[in-house]
């Protein structure tokens, strides 16, 4: 069953921003592009752990400000040759609204749906 979290407003969020939500022992940052998408990852870079959400969003994907991975923000996945993930949640928009769910997706199921 996947619950689905009420985060707040996605104008709480600044365009190519990040917040964050922590639940238990993870934070999950949730982002908003320059068009509006959101998209939600650990806040954590696969590399050395690094603050995705300090990162740099752009062109679908946030860089990490440690040192300078770029991640997907669709699936988690770092791109270009570094290689390593970062867990992926399903959100989506109801209104302004953003709702989180804390149900982690894989980059695998991310692509097996598009």
């Amino acid at each position: 069953m996947n619950s689905w979290f009420d985060v707040g407003s996605i104008s709480d969020i600044p365009r190519r921003g990040a917040r964050c939500v922590t639940t238990g022992t993870m934070t999950v940052a949730v982002f908003r592009t320059a068009d509006d998408k959101v998209f939600a990852l650990e806040d954590k870079c696969p590399h050395r752990k690094g603050p995705l959400s300090q990162g740099i969003v752009h062109d679908g994907c946030v860089t990490c400000p440690l040192h300078n991975w770029v991640i997907s923000l669709e699936t988690g996945r770092a791109q270009g040759a570094d290689e390593g993930e970062t867990l992926s949640f399903p959100v989506r928009l109801e209104g302004d609204r953003i709702l989180l769910s804390l149900m982690p997706q894989t980059a695998e199921a991310v692509i097996a749906a598009e």
